[in-house]
């Protein structure tokens, strides 16, 4: 059912939905938009509003290539929607569930473009605070890059500045999605530049390998392992764009690269990743794996809800999910929640089988070795009562303290 957005739009069609609102293809005085419209409790908050429209210079002054514009910024009332280029293609994420890891040629030839796409918005002093796949754009109809892959645009700029107002998160509360926020964000640092940088270097590692190097389990455990964990190594890439990839997710912000380096160097890698195939690399088992196994019968969709992260598409053909999300709000830990030990809950090597510790699994397996102690201890004492009684079974005076021994 269309409806009317401001005076000038119309919205059509829903693409897709997000915890942040709703996003529609439309059409404008120009021809086809996108249309994100923000949730009615979102648009009726005066703050955001006011943000909203302090904004509205910043946003429409964003202009590339590789960043989907945004045209106009409609406040009208119960209405607040930032009006954006339509792109006709899929988003990251859709390409990755159909294919799970792609060749590193076509993976940096994406994340080189997405690079290029901030460090034009950094130059005008936008973070975008929420890179992610589902946030990356791929243009069907533009030219084919390196290893076939297509021009790759970055958008929903500002959606997470705005919804990030101190009324609603207070200074406990942290924005994002869990598998791509940066160190300093997780322990209440203001985002600045290199937020982006390091969920970039994220996606990038998430596109070589078919999953993120911190990621899986409960979020706390995710955000814990930003703060605490190494990223571990990715065999069969060439040593330089390891080092890239180690550099731009430091812990410390100041030892990873601007965004226009990023490019540049991700671009004299290109030559030396043609032809290359998809690695072959096995995802590390997670706590939230081994709980599964634990469960007698999990739902499937239980199950889909743990692989699964969010995304909200601008392009039509992609399927609505109104459960995926695009924003998650959670707690910032304390500072002993984030004192996880040297590795923390990293996903360390362990002989096959084996349960990781303080999983379902090791708990349960703790459990049974306490029992089985606590059997061998009745156990011993029985048969030392019994080797005492034998011994004094000669004695006919002493059954008192044959009876004493034999209790455990």
């Amino acid at each position: 059912m269309a409806r009317k957005i401001g005076s000038r739009y119309t919205a059509n069609q829903i693409l897709g939905r997000g915890s942040a609102g709703t996003v529609w293809l439309g059409e404008g005085p120009d021809g086809p938009v996108a249309i994100k419209l923000l949730r009615e409790d979102l648009a009726s908050d005066e703050e955001l509003v006011g943000r909203f429209v302090q904004e509205r210079t910043a946003l429409l002054g964003l202009e590339h290539p590789n960043v989907v514009s945004v045209r106009d910024l409609v406040v009208d009332g119960n209405d607040l929607a930032l009006v954006m280029d339509l792109v006709r293609g899929t988003d990251l994420r859709t390409r990755l569930e159909r294919e799970r890891r792609l060749a590193p040629e076509a993976a940096v030839a994406i994340v080189a473009d997405i690079a290029d796409g901030l460090a034009a918005a950094h130059a005008a002093g936008v973070v975008h605070r929420d890179v992610k796949p589902e946030n990356v754009l791929l243009d069907m109809q533009g030219p084919l890059g390196p290893g076939g892959s297509h021009p790759a645009l970055l958008t929903d700029f500002g959606v997470a500045k705005l919804i990030d107002s101190p009324k609603r998160t207070r200074a406990t509360k942290i924005i994002g999605t869990p598998d791509y926020l940066a160190p300093e964000i997780v322990e209440g640092l203001p985002p600045r530049a290199s937020v982006d940088i390091y969920a970039l270097a994220t996606v990038l590692y998430e596109l070589l390998a078919g999953f993120t190097p911190f990621g899986g389990g409960h979020p706390g455990a995710v955000l814990r392992r930003h703060v605490t964990e190494t990223v571990v190594p990715l065999p069969g890439i060439p040593e330089e764009l390891w080092q890239l990839l180690v550099q731009c997710l430091a812990k410390a912000p100041a030892s990873r690269l601007r965004a226009s380096e990023l490019a540049a160097r991700l671009r004299e890698q290109l030559p030396t990743l043609a032809g290359m195939p998809p690695l072959d690399v096995d995802e590390p088992e997670t706590e939230a794996a081994e709980e599964t196994e634990e469960a007698a019968a999990a739902p499937a969709a239980e199950e889909q809800r743990v692989r699964r992260r969010g995304a909200v598409s601008l392009v039509p053909g992609a399927k609505p999910d109104s459960n995926r999300d695009t924003h998650t709000s959670m707690r910032v830990p304390a500072p002993d929640e984030l004192a996880g030990g040297a590795r923390g809950t990293a996903r360390v090597p362990r002989a096959s089988g084996a349960p990781r510790p303080g999983s379902a699994r090791h708990r349960v397996a703790a459990r049974r070795r306490r029992v089985t102690f606590a059997v061998a201890g009745v156990a011993v004492a029985a048969v030392v009562g019994v080797g005492a009684w034998l011994a004094s079974s000669g004695d006919d005076s002493a059954p008192q303290e044959t009876h004493s021994t034999s209790t455990p």
